[in-house]
């Protein structure tokens, strides 16, 4: 039963933009915060981005700020990252995951998301 699905990744040149989507199941999307990772190759996956149910709240990995933007569209089940100014070291498998809680009050982890896409590839060549 799949849940999360991700699209929208692809190959674009440094300085591109990408608009990531992630469709959703009601039931991991509806009263939970809603987060992307990423991982590179040979690499740990990081924190991106996330957005809580409960406030709006965004939190947003230091290497991303004013490039990336997270929205959900809380009637389509659906999360959006828009990226703009790729940089090459932006390549990765990006994942969206839904939190275990409808807010966090601090940069959430890896261990504070529960269910998992299967992830969309993102490659910036220079």
């Amino acid at each position: 039963q799949v849940q999360l699905v991700e699209s929208g990744g692809g190959l674009v040149q440094a300085g591109g933009s990408l608009r990531l989507s992630c469709a959703a199941s009601g039931r991991v999307f509806v009263g939970y915060t809603m987060g992307w990772f990423r991982q590179a190759p040979g690499k740990e996956r990081e924190f991106v981005a996330a957005l809580n149910w409960s406030g709006g709240r965004t939190f947003y990995a230091d290497f991303v700020k004013s490039r990336f933007t997270i929205s959900r569209d809380n009637v389509k089940n659906t999360m959006y990252l828009q990226m703009i100014s790729l940089k090459p070291e932006d390549t990765a498998v990006y994942y969206c995951a839904s939190g275990y809680s409808d807010r966090y009050s601090y940069t959430p982890t890896v261990a504070d998301f529960r269910s998992w896409g299967q992830g969309t590839q993102v490659t910036v060549s220079s």
